[in-house]
């Protein structure tokens, strides 16, 4: 009776490991497609989001993994734990990237130049590369029902933080 529950758990834990990989692949994957299908270029800020995705899937999948294997438990509620807290860090950047957007607190100051056309001088594209600049983290690109894409990540990365933290201490 106790291999089954066991068994059951360890499977639960797999499971969860897998939805939060597929859900910060989904996540991080939609601010690609801004970027790259929308055509939104992100700030410094809004590229300082994606990293706690960037590591969070592949060690989700490596917590999937040590629940197939069946590691001993402590290994995959570790993961599980440590991709909870990387979705806090998500949620803190989310909401401090939030908060200079709505100007409640000042953001980073090499990141409040506005972005606009990038005089050559006469040179061409190549030679006014080093002049770019990206957009304001002051200003949101779009708003969502009322969220820009940093508050999108805040609430996304509060759920993901929970789901992430019921996996690793939930009652075998």
């Amino acid at each position: 009776m106790t291999a089954t529950l066991n068994a059951e758990a360890g499977r639960q834990r797999m499971r969860t490991a897998l939805f939060l990989a597929v859900a910060m692949a989904a996540t991080v994957g939609s601010a690609l497609a801004f970027q790259y299908l929308g055509g939104y270029i992100p700030c410094k800020l809004c590229l300082e989001q994606r990293t706690p995705y960037y590591v969070g899937v592949p060690l989700m999948l490596l917590a999937a993994l040590s629940s197939a294997l069946r590691l001993p438990t402590v290994v995959t509620r570790g993961l599980l734990a440590i991709g909870g807290l990387l979705m806090v860090y998500g949620l803190y950047l989310g909401v401090y990237h939030s908060g200079v957007e709505w100007a409640w607190w000042p953001g980073p100051t090499d990141c409040t130049a506005a972005a606009g056309p990038v005089d050559t001088g006469g040179k061409g594209v190549l030679d006014a590369l080093d002049k770019f600049v990206p957009p304001s983290c002051d200003k949101a690109a779009v708003r969502i029902l009322g969220l820009s894409l940093a508050g999108w990540n805040a609430i996304a990365s509060f759920i993901l933080a929970v789901v992430a933290f019921r996996g690793a201490f939930a009652r075998d």
